[in-house]
């Protein structure tokens, strides 16, 4: 009897088991509450799931050269030969072009023979005063020796005599002064001759055109015979020799619109991708203007790209991914099931019952397919996603669980 009474206890737990599945099914549910199963409509639903997210943009721009500049002369001239042409790759202080300019010759062969009768004047100057000095000796020894022999015999030795050697001496000493006076006028004098001579010489160097740095020649504007005027002289007066621009490193210039500035930061690796090249290359944030474009409200960035082979080129086109908030295990919905509304948004949720409920949830970091929920949901909440105008709170649905990568297709009613 008692084995009899627990055959009939399981029996009547199945039977309920079965009935409570029955019911639960939405269609029977449906029938239930009066309604028909025919009518319910049938709504894409995903996951609120924890995981990584991602929030960038992607901005594209053109390579421009790391520093770029039309090459003048210092000084006016004729080219008498120009060493590069259009493509050449050059070092700095490598010869670009020379100059033919017939008046700095001339001053430096005339500072030169300035040099010269200057150094010679000096040596006939130091001459000049070593004879003095001799002359002084012998006339200092002279009347020394004149006295020395008055003063021990009077007598021997007229007033006159000694009055004359003295005066001889004193002249010889006057000529000593006259002497070293005039040498160091000409040791002035050459002094003037070497600067000017220095100065000639450094006018002259000019008429070398060198390179500022190492970079390649991508324009060339005067031919061998052109008259080139000095650097100094009006844009109007004066054409450059050539332009010169350095590609060992390159600047990207995107445009970072303004509610990406607060995330900008100095030193950030960026992937930049060349589409021309199907190449991926590392770069950096290297500067930004910290000034907002009025027209375009954009801020001009640069991400400087190391270019050691020289295969990117000026002017060519990249895409760059910048990372603005990246996390870990957050709570996350696809972006198709959120109504926004500033930090805050909703949502509609199915429960077990297939009914639709609204909550409304605080927004975090956003992707282009998920966003992150600071608040309002849990992790396995089914909500739709799609054509959200067409439910309302309190509706019964079927739920269609779909992944991530169909929401595009069947993310609607």
């Amino acid at each position: 009897m008692r084995l009899k009474r627990s055959y009939i206890g399981i029996s009547l737990a199945v039977v309920a088991m079965v009935g409570w599945v029955i019911f639960e099914f939405p269609g029977n549910r449906a029938q239930a509450r009066g309604e028909d199963p025919s009518t319910i409509p049938t709504v894409a639903v995903a996951l609120a799931t924890r995981g990584p997210i991602r929030s960038s943009i992607t901005l594209s721009g053109a390579f421009r050269p790391y520093q770029e500049v039309d090459v003048h002369a210092k000084v006016a001239g004729y080219i008498r030969r120009i060493y590069v042409d259009v493509g050449d790759k050059v070092k700095e202080g490598q010869n670009l072009a020379i100059l033919e300019v017939p008046e700095l010759s001339a001053q430096v062969a005339g500072g030169q023979a300035d040099t010269r009768r200057s150094e010679d004047a000096i040596r006939r100057a130091e001459h000049d005063v070593q004879r003095a000095e001799s002359a002084h000796t012998a006339s200092h020894a002279a009347y020394a020796r004149l006295k020395q022999a008055s003063e021990a015999r009077p007598e021997l030795i007229a007033e006159q005599e000694l009055d004359d050697s003295l005066a001889h001496d004193q002249e010889a000493e006057a000529q000593v002064g006259s002497a070293r006076a005039a040498l160091a006028e000409a040791q002035s004098q050459l002094s003037v001759a070497r600067a000017n001579l220095d100065r000639y010489a450094s006018l002259e160097a000019y008429s070398r055109i060198t390179a500022p740095f190492g970079g390649v020649v991508t324009k060339r504007y005067a031919d061998t015979g052109a008259l080139i005027q000095a650097g100094t002289a009006s844009d109007t007066q004066s054409m450059p020799v050539v332009r010169l621009a350095e590609w060992s490193r390159l600047r990207l210039v995107v445009p970072v619109p303004e509610s990406a500035v607060p995330d900008l930061r100095l030193g950030q690796a960026i992937d930049v991708v060349v589409p021309a090249l199907g190449r991926t290359i590392k770069g950096k944030v290297a500067r930004f203007a910290d000034a907002l474009n009025e027209e375009t409200r954009t801020m001009h960035t640069e991400i400087d790209v190391e270019n050691p082979d020289g295969t990117l080129v000026e002017g060519m086109y990249a895409e760059t991914t910048l990372v603005l908030h990246q996390k870990d295990s957050v709570l996350t919905v696809p972006v198709q099931a959120v109504k926004r509304n500033g930090t805050n948004g909703s949502v509609f949720v199915v429960d077990k019952s297939g009914a639709v409920g609204q909550r409304v949830i605080t927004l975090g970091v956003d992707s282009e397919a998920r966003i992150e929920v600071l608040s309002g949901l849990s992790d396995g909440d089914q909500v739709i996603v799609g054509n959200l105008n067409a439910v309302q709170a309190g509706q019964h649905v079927r739920s269609k669980l779909v992944a991530q990568n169909e929401l595009g297709a069947e993310g609607q009613f």
